[in-house]
Protein backbone atom coordinates (compact mmCIF):
# COMPACT_ATOMS: atom_id res chain seq x y z
CA UNK A 1 0.00 0.00 0.00
CA UNK A 2 1.32 3.46 -1.16
CA UNK A 3 -0.32 6.82 -0.57
CA UNK A 4 -2.51 7.16 2.22
CA UNK A 5 -3.79 4.36 4.18
CA UNK A 6 -6.56 6.30 6.12
CA UNK A 7 -8.21 9.76 5.51
CA UNK A 8 -10.83 11.61 6.75
CA UNK A 9 -12.77 15.29 6.46
CA UNK A 10 -14.66 16.98 8.30
CA UNK A 11 -15.42 14.17 10.76
CA UNK A 12 -18.16 14.78 13.66
CA UNK A 13 -20.02 12.80 15.97
CA UNK A 14 -22.47 13.73 18.67
CA UNK A 15 -24.65 11.76 21.22
CA UNK A 16 -27.66 14.01 22.04
CA UNK A 17 -26.63 17.36 22.77
CA UNK A 18 -22.90 16.90 23.74
CA UNK A 19 -20.53 16.98 20.70
CA UNK A 20 -18.13 14.36 20.65
CA UNK A 21 -16.19 14.80 17.29
CA UNK A 22 -16.09 18.49 15.96
CA UNK A 23 -14.53 18.45 12.22
CA UNK A 24 -11.61 16.06 12.39
CA UNK A 25 -9.44 15.98 9.50
CA UNK A 26 -6.56 12.70 9.14
CA UNK A 27 -3.94 11.85 6.61
CA UNK A 28 -2.40 8.53 7.38
CA UNK A 29 0.47 7.50 5.29
CA UNK A 30 0.56 3.83 4.58
CA UNK A 31 3.82 2.33 6.27
CA UNK A 32 3.99 4.63 9.05
CA UNK A 33 2.52 5.33 13.05
CA UNK A 34 0.27 7.67 13.74
CA UNK A 35 -0.61 8.82 16.82
CA UNK A 36 -3.51 10.27 18.67
CA UNK A 37 -2.63 11.92 21.70
CA UNK A 38 -5.18 13.15 24.26
CA UNK A 39 -6.82 13.11 27.59
CA UNK A 40 -9.58 10.21 28.58
CA UNK A 41 -12.51 11.79 26.94
CA UNK A 42 -10.98 13.93 23.99
CA UNK A 43 -12.46 11.89 21.45
CA UNK A 44 -9.80 9.31 20.81
CA UNK A 45 -11.75 6.31 20.98
CA UNK A 46 -15.00 7.52 18.86
CA UNK A 47 -12.73 8.45 15.92
CA UNK A 48 -11.54 5.34 16.60
CA UNK A 49 -14.55 3.58 16.29
CA UNK A 50 -15.53 5.92 13.66
CA UNK A 51 -12.61 4.69 10.94
CA UNK A 52 -13.27 0.98 12.14
CA UNK A 53 -16.60 1.21 10.57
CA UNK A 54 -18.03 0.40 14.71
CA UNK A 55 -19.80 3.85 14.57
CA UNK A 56 -21.41 5.95 12.14
CA UNK A 57 -20.41 9.51 11.78
CA UNK A 58 -23.01 12.24 11.77
CA UNK A 59 -20.94 14.17 8.93
CA UNK A 60 -18.15 14.10 7.05
CA UNK A 61 -15.79 11.91 4.63
CA UNK A 62 -13.77 8.74 5.68
CA UNK A 63 -11.23 6.49 3.38
CA UNK A 64 -9.54 3.50 5.22
CA UNK A 65 -7.29 1.15 2.97
CA UNK A 66 -8.77 3.47 -0.20
CA UNK A 67 -12.76 2.48 0.95
CA UNK A 68 -14.96 4.62 2.30
CA UNK A 69 -16.15 3.40 5.74
CA UNK A 70 -19.98 4.17 4.89
CA UNK A 71 -20.17 2.66 1.07
CA UNK A 72 -17.65 0.03 1.26
CA UNK A 73 -17.74 -0.86 5.13
CA UNK A 74 -16.88 -4.76 4.09
CA UNK A 75 -14.06 -4.05 2.00
CA UNK A 76 -12.55 -1.80 5.06
CA UNK A 77 -13.23 -4.38 8.21
CA UNK A 78 -11.56 -7.25 5.60
CA UNK A 79 -8.44 -4.60 5.61
CA UNK A 80 -8.22 -3.89 9.05
CA UNK A 81 -7.01 -5.18 12.71
CA UNK A 82 -8.58 -3.50 15.33
CA UNK A 83 -7.27 -4.01 19.30
CA UNK A 84 -9.15 -2.01 21.75
CA UNK A 85 -8.41 -0.79 25.41
CA UNK A 86 -9.15 -4.09 27.28
CA UNK A 87 -7.90 -7.50 25.80
CA UNK A 88 -10.75 -9.11 23.87
CA UNK A 89 -9.50 -12.61 24.77
CA UNK A 90 -11.63 -15.33 26.25
CA UNK A 91 -10.39 -15.88 29.04
CA UNK A 92 -11.71 -19.94 29.36
CA UNK A 93 -9.82 -20.84 26.39
CA UNK A 94 -6.36 -21.63 26.18
CA UNK A 95 -3.87 -19.23 23.98
CA UNK A 96 -4.14 -21.98 20.89
CA UNK A 97 -7.41 -21.99 21.33
CA UNK A 98 -8.01 -18.14 21.49
CA UNK A 99 -6.21 -18.14 17.92
CA UNK A 100 -7.68 -20.96 16.52
CA UNK A 101 -11.09 -19.16 16.66
CA UNK A 102 -9.90 -16.43 14.71
CA UNK A 103 -8.49 -18.88 12.46
CA UNK A 104 -12.17 -20.40 12.29
CA UNK A 105 -13.54 -16.84 12.21
CA UNK A 106 -11.46 -15.92 9.15
CA UNK A 107 -11.91 -18.16 5.86
CA UNK A 108 -8.68 -16.71 4.47
CA UNK A 109 -6.72 -17.21 7.64
CA UNK A 110 -4.16 -19.95 7.24
CA UNK A 111 -4.38 -22.03 10.11
CA UNK A 112 -0.82 -22.38 10.36
CA UNK A 113 -0.41 -18.84 11.27
CA UNK A 114 -0.75 -19.91 15.02
CA UNK A 115 2.39 -21.25 15.40
CA UNK A 116 4.37 -18.65 13.71
CA UNK A 117 2.05 -16.06 16.30
CA UNK A 118 2.97 -17.98 19.03
CA UNK A 119 6.71 -18.28 19.18
CA UNK A 120 6.56 -14.47 17.69
CA UNK A 121 5.05 -13.30 20.72
CA UNK A 122 7.18 -15.26 23.48
CA UNK A 123 3.38 -17.54 23.89
CA UNK A 124 4.72 -20.38 23.02
CA UNK A 125 5.08 -22.30 26.55
CA UNK A 126 1.79 -20.58 27.44
CA UNK A 127 -0.26 -21.81 24.44
CA UNK A 128 -2.10 -24.71 26.45
CA UNK A 129 -2.65 -22.67 29.64
CA UNK A 130 -6.22 -20.59 29.77
CA UNK A 131 -5.83 -17.07 29.09
CA UNK A 132 -7.56 -16.64 32.56
CA UNK A 133 -3.53 -17.77 34.08
CA UNK A 134 -1.97 -14.81 32.10
CA UNK A 135 -0.31 -11.38 32.84
CA UNK A 136 -1.78 -8.49 32.30
CA UNK A 137 1.47 -8.20 29.56
CA UNK A 138 0.58 -11.88 27.70
CA UNK A 139 -3.09 -10.98 27.63
CA UNK A 140 -2.10 -7.96 25.34
CA UNK A 141 0.21 -9.99 23.31
CA UNK A 142 -2.16 -12.44 22.88
CA UNK A 143 -4.75 -9.76 21.75
CA UNK A 144 -3.18 -8.40 19.33
CA UNK A 145 -1.94 -11.87 18.26
CA UNK A 146 -5.58 -12.36 17.63
CA UNK A 147 -5.69 -9.16 15.32
CA UNK A 148 -2.84 -10.43 12.88
CA UNK A 149 -4.48 -13.70 12.20
CA UNK A 150 -5.98 -11.92 9.37
CA UNK A 151 -2.83 -10.23 7.93
CA UNK A 152 -3.78 -6.79 8.11
CA UNK A 153 -2.33 -4.17 6.38
CA UNK A 154 -3.81 -1.65 9.03
CA UNK A 155 -4.16 -1.93 12.47
CA UNK A 156 -5.92 0.66 15.03
CA UNK A 157 -4.39 0.20 18.40
CA UNK A 158 -6.67 1.86 20.85
CA UNK A 159 -4.72 2.63 24.34
CA UNK A 160 -2.89 -1.26 23.80
CA UNK A 161 -0.55 -0.40 27.01
CA UNK A 162 -2.72 1.01 29.64
CA UNK A 163 -2.38 -1.09 32.92
CA UNK A 164 0.86 -2.40 31.65
CA UNK A 165 4.24 -2.74 33.46
CA UNK A 166 6.90 -0.51 32.08
CA UNK A 167 8.87 -3.95 30.80
CA UNK A 168 5.31 -5.08 29.25
CA UNK A 169 5.18 -1.95 27.69
CA UNK A 170 8.07 -1.61 26.03
CA UNK A 171 7.95 -5.37 24.53
CA UNK A 172 4.84 -4.06 23.46
CA UNK A 173 6.56 -0.86 21.43
CA UNK A 174 9.12 -3.26 19.86
CA UNK A 175 6.52 -5.30 18.50
CA UNK A 176 4.33 -2.62 17.02
CA UNK A 177 8.01 -0.92 15.50
CA UNK A 178 8.76 -4.69 14.26
CA UNK A 179 4.85 -4.82 12.54
CA UNK A 180 5.39 -1.14 10.40
CA UNK A 181 9.22 -2.38 9.62
CA UNK A 182 7.29 -5.10 7.31
CA UNK A 183 4.53 -2.14 5.90
CA UNK A 184 2.12 -2.32 8.14
CA UNK A 185 0.31 1.21 9.31
CA UNK A 186 -0.62 1.54 12.70
CA UNK A 187 -2.88 4.58 14.45
CA UNK A 188 -2.40 4.64 17.76
CA UNK A 189 -4.23 5.90 20.31
CA UNK A 190 -2.65 6.80 23.93
CA UNK A 191 -2.69 9.18 27.11
CA UNK A 192 0.84 8.50 27.43
CA UNK A 193 3.11 11.00 26.23
CA UNK A 194 5.99 9.15 26.35
CA UNK A 195 4.74 6.70 24.13
CA UNK A 196 3.71 9.20 21.30
CA UNK A 197 7.07 10.41 21.07
CA UNK A 198 9.01 6.78 21.17
CA UNK A 199 7.14 5.06 18.59
CA UNK A 200 5.11 7.66 16.20
CA UNK A 201 6.25 9.38 12.81
CA UNK A 202 3.19 12.27 13.21
CA UNK A 203 1.31 12.95 16.64
CA UNK A 204 -2.13 14.86 16.29
CA UNK A 205 -3.49 16.15 19.92
CA UNK A 206 -7.19 15.87 20.29
CA UNK A 207 -9.11 17.88 23.05
CA UNK A 208 -12.67 18.38 23.60
CA UNK A 209 -12.82 16.92 20.22
CA UNK A 210 -10.76 18.68 17.82
CA UNK A 211 -7.48 18.71 16.32
CA UNK A 212 -5.85 21.37 18.22
CA UNK A 213 -2.17 20.18 16.40
CA UNK A 214 -0.20 17.88 14.59
CA UNK A 215 3.17 17.08 13.40
CA UNK A 216 6.17 14.81 14.62
CA UNK A 217 6.88 14.93 17.91
CA UNK A 218 10.09 16.88 17.41
CA UNK A 219 7.87 19.66 15.03
CA UNK A 220 5.49 19.67 18.25
CA UNK A 221 8.12 20.33 20.78
CA UNK A 222 10.01 23.21 18.69
CA UNK A 223 6.61 24.58 19.35
CA UNK A 224 6.66 25.43 22.89
CA UNK A 225 9.24 27.88 24.25
CA UNK A 226 11.74 26.51 26.36
CA UNK A 227 14.82 25.44 24.78
CA UNK A 228 18.01 25.80 26.79
CA UNK A 229 21.86 25.13 26.76
CA UNK A 230 23.00 23.50 30.22
CA UNK A 231 26.15 24.56 31.26
CA UNK A 232 27.98 23.13 34.32
CA UNK A 233 31.14 24.85 35.80
CA UNK A 234 34.11 23.60 38.16
CA UNK A 235 33.92 27.03 40.48
CA UNK A 236 31.61 29.67 41.46
CA UNK A 237 34.33 32.56 39.41
CA UNK A 238 33.57 30.71 36.67
CA UNK A 239 29.50 30.33 37.01
CA UNK A 240 29.29 34.31 37.95
CA UNK A 241 31.51 35.06 34.59
CA UNK A 242 29.17 32.86 32.44
CA UNK A 243 26.06 34.55 33.97
CA UNK A 244 27.40 38.21 33.08
CA UNK A 245 28.68 37.44 29.70
CA UNK A 246 25.94 35.15 28.46
CA UNK A 247 22.57 36.56 27.26
CA UNK A 248 19.50 35.53 29.18
CA UNK A 249 21.61 33.15 31.19
CA UNK A 250 20.66 32.20 34.88
CA UNK A 251 22.12 30.29 37.32
CA UNK A 252 21.84 27.60 40.11
CA UNK A 253 25.14 27.93 42.51
CA UNK A 254 24.21 25.14 44.05
CA UNK A 255 24.78 23.13 41.08
CA UNK A 256 27.02 24.91 39.43
CA UNK A 257 25.08 25.06 36.38
CA UNK A 258 24.12 27.96 33.75
CA UNK A 259 21.06 27.91 32.15
CA UNK A 260 21.06 29.98 28.73
CA UNK A 261 17.67 30.18 26.26
CA UNK A 262 18.99 28.62 22.66
CA UNK A 263 16.64 27.13 20.02
CA UNK A 264 19.43 24.17 19.85
CA UNK A 265 20.34 24.60 16.17
CA UNK A 266 24.29 23.90 15.75
CA UNK A 267 25.00 27.41 15.01
CA UNK A 268 23.34 28.82 17.93
CA UNK A 269 25.14 26.57 20.35
CA UNK A 270 28.61 26.65 18.83
CA UNK A 271 28.22 30.77 19.59
CA UNK A 272 27.61 29.65 22.71
CA UNK A 273 31.15 27.66 23.25
CA UNK A 274 32.65 30.33 21.18
CA UNK A 275 31.58 33.11 23.92
CA UNK A 276 33.38 30.64 26.38
CA UNK A 277 36.42 30.36 24.44
CA UNK A 278 36.54 33.93 24.02
CA UNK A 279 36.23 34.35 27.78
CA UNK A 280 39.05 31.46 28.35
CA UNK A 281 35.81 29.14 29.86
CA UNK A 282 35.61 25.41 30.10
CA UNK A 283 32.69 23.99 31.21
CA UNK A 284 32.93 20.33 32.32
CA UNK A 285 29.57 19.63 30.97
CA UNK A 286 27.27 20.39 28.52
CA UNK A 287 23.42 19.71 27.27
CA UNK A 288 20.85 20.72 25.23
CA UNK A 289 17.19 20.62 26.42
CA UNK A 290 13.98 21.02 24.57
CA UNK A 291 10.67 20.76 26.02
CA UNK A 292 8.88 16.95 25.72
CA UNK A 293 5.50 16.55 24.92
CA UNK A 294 4.18 17.25 28.43
CA UNK A 295 5.16 20.64 27.76
CA UNK A 296 3.74 20.77 24.27
CA UNK A 297 0.50 18.65 25.49
CA UNK A 298 -0.24 21.52 28.59
CA UNK A 299 0.88 24.61 26.54
CA UNK A 300 -1.90 23.59 23.35
CA UNK A 301 -4.79 22.24 26.04
CA UNK A 302 -4.10 23.88 29.31
CA UNK A 303 -4.06 20.68 31.19
CA UNK A 304 -2.11 17.27 31.44
CA UNK A 305 -3.24 14.13 29.60
CA UNK A 306 -4.25 12.51 33.05
CA UNK A 307 -7.46 14.29 33.57
CA UNK A 308 -10.95 13.20 32.20
CA UNK A 309 -12.27 16.02 30.05
CA UNK A 310 -16.13 16.89 30.91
Amino acid sequence: MTGSAITASGLRKAYQDKVVLDGIDLDVPAGTIFALLGPNGAGKTTTVNVLTTLTKADGGAVRVAGYDVTADAKAVRKSIGVTGQFAAVDELLTGRENLQLMVDLNPAADPAVIAGLLERFELTEAADRQASTYSGGMRRKLDLAMTLVGSPKIIFLDEPTTGLDPRSRRTMWTIIRDLVAEGVTILLTTQYLEEADQLAHRVAVLDGGRIVAEGTPDELKRRIPGTHVRFRFGSADELDTAVRILAGATADESELVVRVPCDGRTNSVRALLDKLDEWELDAEEFSVHTPDLDDVFLALTGHTTEVTAK
